[in-house]
């Protein structure tokens, strides 16, 4: 059994100024800066959102927009065909269902084209203050390595970590692991030595061989951790 208190602490204390880091100013923009993350980096979506944000500033901006336009508009995100494909879709939902206003719900955040429950979720707790668990990349990751779930879906993580994390920390917390996954739990060569929640990590203490067991998850990494850890120590920076 997890501690989870903690786990909740440690993030607390190592990431304290944790929080969405795509720029938006209403409820609108996130909901479109979040499509646009995806497969991109928030750095390259803000570069590009700020100028987006200037020509379109309703649902329907973008349900009117050209979808040739707008796919140029938003090119250097990648995948700009679908994403211009959603955001015009959207719009259009919008304006049809919910008088151009960015529904407040789950289940109606869901029904809008492009719109999953990772982006419903951001959505919620980042504009509206209503708590949701965002499974993301590095937040999938992190949690599998911990070994706070066993799933690879994003959905059934997310009802796990519903289970493990208490409602009010649900936002917060993805943020923390969001921060954690960029910085110390990568997906290659995470920096296993430094991480501070080490001692509550299944995939950590197995590539580090601070502990038995048969992790297959954590074994992939055993190699590759101790190879840095090796670095580190060359360099002065191991114990």
């Amino acid at each position: 059994m997890k501690d989870m208190a903690a786990i909740l602490e440690i993030l607390e204390k190592s990431y304290p100024n944790a929080k969405c880091s795509l720029d938006f100013t209403d409820p609108l923009e996130l909901l479109v800066a979040t499509v646009l993350s995806a497969q991109c980096t928030d750095e390259r979506v803000n570069r590009v959102s700020k100028d987006l944000f200037k020509k379109y500033r309703s649902a329907q901006d973008y349900a009117s927009a050209p979808l040739q336009e707008l796919e140029e508009d938003i090119r250097p995100t990648g995948f700009f065909r679908n994403k211009a494909k959603s955001l015009k879709s959207c719009g259009i939902s919008l304006m049809e269902r919910f008088h151009g206003q960015v529904p407040r719900t789950l289940d109606e955040l869901v029904t809008l084209p492009g719109i999953g429950r990772k982006t419903a979720n951001v959505i919620l707790g980042t504009a509206f203050d209503t708590p949701g668990i965002v499974v993301d990349t590095h937040v999938g990751r992190v949690v599998q390595r911990l070994g706070l779930t066993r799933h690879q879906d994003p959905v059934k993580i997310e009802f796990d970590l519903m289970e493990l994390i208490p409602r009010e920390r649900w936002t917060r917390f993805s943020h923390e692991l969001i921060w954690h996954g960029r910085q110390i739990c990568t997906a290659r060569n995470p920096k296993c030595p430094q991480c501070p929640l080490l001692e509550h990590c299944d995939y950590g203490r197995e590539a580090l061989g601070t502990r038995g067991g048969g992790d297959p998850v954590a074994r992939r990494a055993k190699s590759a951790a101790k190879h840095q850890l090796a670095g580190l120590r060359r360099k002065g920076g191991g114990r």
